[in-house]
């Protein structure tokens, strides 16, 4: 693969390139929605992502090249122009970083030249746009000798994507892919940013990664708008309790109050918040136990929840998520990633994997009219330098 790389680096840019880089995308096992509801969430950086490979310029021009969108041919400007422009497409995520990391002074005195490669499917929620953005970083990092943790690099993302972007999104994304450690989750308060990694030992039973095909797109899905329906909820919370987030209250304490909220579909919002954070912890409880079961019920809980009172499944995901719970060997399946479309996952025993991907294919494909894909999720190390 990289050969391959390093070949189209150089027939694309007619140089030979100096360096080559990785950055993962993510799966949330459990966990959705709460991110920038101040909860907990418990992502994992996977096998499939997005590969850089790079040569430093003399001069201060950056020239970006993308195998996955080879129409848009290489994509170039200065270090000195790094606003946002629509026409640069896909190149906004990186020229975003190297603003920012500017911004928060950083010398960056030369430019330089990218051969993008990215596995990741298009559009499917295991966000390609994170990983793109962490990559830039690793790469920036690297090529001018940055004293820098991955922290900041994963604080320059979000910022990437909230305000060069414009997506309303936390920080669940970035952090998995800058901080993920092979066969490891990550149960992140996003409140405090304090982590801890959790092994991920499921014995006999892999994760299986469905892609519905549909694309969903953020920016244009209901995704902010549901922000802002939490917003709404906790404001009208905070008249009766002092709380600074959805994330800091338990499921009994949520339904005792929710007469300062007083709007049906606002209840509903916050208590999808309130009870998957609580899901997430006895999620991460049960994997350290080895409650394996008890692992896949939550998974369940959960996509009942984002169904019924969160409402960002729709009939792509729940035809795949309820024909894979209805399958042998299956513990439970659950969307994935912020919903409208893109993934889910399931907990399927590796015997049975074949059958699964099968029945759950057949039947998607009778329902919805096209094929979903299927995947082995392998947990990998976040990003960083190939060697």
């Amino acid at each position: 693969m990289l050969n391959r790389l390093k070949a189209a680096f150089k027939e694309t840019f007619e140089a030979t390139s100096e360096g080559a880089f990785f950055a993962p995308g993510r799966i949330n096992l459990i966990g959705e929605h709460t991110d920038y509801n101040g909860g907990n969430v418990f992502p994992c950086s996977i096998s499939m992502g997005t590969y850089g490979i790079v040569r430093k310029r003399e001069d201060r021009l950056v020239r970006l090249f993308s195998e996955n969108i080879p129409e848009k041919g290489i994509i170039q400007f200065s270090l000195d122009e790094l606003a946002y422009n629509k026409e640069d497409n896909w190149a906004n995520y990186p020229k975003g970083m190297i603003k920012y990391l500017q911004e928060a002074g950083y010398s960056i005195d030369s430019g330089f030249d990218v051969y993008y490669y990215g596995n990741i499917p298009n559009g499917a929620g295991l966000s390609s746009s994170a990983s793109i953005e962490l990559l830039t970083g690793v790469i920036v990092r690297d090529l001018m000798k940055l004293d820098m943790e991955m922290l900041e690099l994963v604080k320059i993302g979000k910022q990437v994507e909230n305000e060069f972007i414009g997506v309303n999104s936390g920080i669940m994304d970035q952090f998995a892919i800058g901080m993920g450690q092979k066969d490891m989750a990550i149960l992140l308060d996003t409140n405090t940013l304090i982590y801890e990694m959790v092994p991920v030992k499921l014995g006999e039973y892999v994760i299986a990664i469905m892609n519905t095909n549909k694309r969903r797109e953020l920016a244009d899905s209901k995704y902010n708008e549901r922000r802002s329906e939490c917003e709404e909820a906790l404001a009208r919370l905070q008249k009766g309790l002092a709380i600074q987030a959805l994330g800091e209250l338990d499921n009994q304490t949520f339904e005792a109050h929710t007469d300062l909220i007083g709007d049906p579909t606002l209840i509903k919002r916050a208590r999808h918040a309130v009870t998957e954070n609580q899901r997430t912890l006895k999620a991460k409880a049960a994997l350290e136990a080895n409650r394996l079961e008890e692992f896949g019920l939550l998974l369940n809980a959960s996509h009942e929840s984002l169904a019924h009172d969160y409402e960002v499944t729709g009939l792509e995901l729940d035809t795949l998520v309820y024909a894979a719970q209805k399958q042998p060997g299956v513990l439970g399946a659950r969307m994935t990633g912020a919903g409208f479309g893109g993934c889910s996952i399931a907990l399927v025993k590796e015997s049975e994997l074949d059958n699964f991907i099968h029945e759950v294919g057949k039947v998607y494909e009778e329902a919805i009219g096209y094929q979903a894909d299927f995947y082995k999720a392998l947990i990998h190390n976040g990003a960083g330098k190939l060697s």
